[in-house]
């Protein structure tokens, strides 16, 4: 039975990523993401982030079956969605009861999560690997996941299964000093893990721009893959010793979406 949840991810947070995850535990997850005008009603303001961003990145999290960008309220396609026999899922803290009662009269399964069900970064699995493929490593802060990000991870992967180490929060801070991360090291290893293209998320045990380098240890790279922002001496040289192949990507947004950088969006 497929299950149909509603979220704008309008600046994608975790408690939107842990609402995804604990809703696709009802069936194959089927997201319906308000357009930019549908939001602009339901909220009385237009959105920061638009339909085709928001649309992008619901798409890219591991557990999404599909999505599509709805123009028309979810009380409005009551109908066709008890046609389909699915569940819908919603939070308990924006559940409205009118919807809930019409939903109940279309006969509609309903499932309410709470606050605490969606409480917590649960460890997520590695994805399956098909053992043949290069392993891939890609290192980074990722103290506010965007679209670019996404992008990034998506080029990286298409050269095999990836590997994302973030900076522990101790190194991070170091390098970039007070008020680094904003978001702590397991809520940025969750948010970083819950990307399809990502094979397995890890925090860094090292200290300085190569903290990660225990980790490339143990996970044996063919690639090391950086964009150009990331790109650092102390890497190159660290590859060139290891046998690694090193790769810079130019920094590119999705197609027809806007350029984003962690430090843009800080004051959201």
């Amino acid at each position: 039975m497929t299950a149909v949840a509603e979220a704008s991810l309008d600046n994608l947070r975790s408690d939107d990523v842990r609402f995804v995850q604990e809703a696709a535990r009802y069936g194959p997850l089927h997201l319906r993401v308000p357009s930019d005008q549908l939001v602009a009603r339901l909220t009385g303001a237009p959105p920061r982030f638009p339909a085709a961003e928001r649309l992008f990145l619901a798409e890219s999290l591991r557990w999404v079956a599909s999505a599509d960008v709805v123009d028309q309220p979810l009380s409005d396609g009551l109908a066709l969605l008890a046609s389909t026999g699915a569940r819908l899922v919603v939070r308990d803290d924006e559940a409205d009861s009118a919807l809930l009662a019409a939903a109940r009269e279309h006969g509609i399964a309903i499932r309410t999560l709470s606050a605490g069900d969606r409480a917590g970064f649960p460890a997520i699995d590695p994805s399956p690997s098909a053992g043949s493929r290069p392993r891939v490593v890609v290192t980074g802060c990722y103290d506010w996941l965007h679209s670019g990000h996404v992008r990034f991870f998506m080029d990286a992967a298409g050269l095999g299964d990836l590997y994302v180490v973030i900076g522990s929060d101790r190194n991070v801070g170091l390098l970039k000093g007070p008020g680094h991360p904003l978001q702590g090291e397991d809520e940025r290893r969750y948010m970083v893990g819950s990307v399809g293209s990502v094979h397995q998320c890890l925090v860094s045990s090292g200290s300085g721009w190569m903290d990660a380098e225990p980790e490339i240890d143990d996970i044996r790279p063919a690639f090391y893959v950086v964009n150009e922002d990331g790109d650092q001496p102390d890497k190159r040289a660290f590859c060139a010793e290891n046998g690694i192949e090193y790769v810079v990507l130019e920094r590119r947004p999705h197609a027809g979406l806007p350029a984003r950088s962690s430090t843009d969006l800080r004051g959201y």
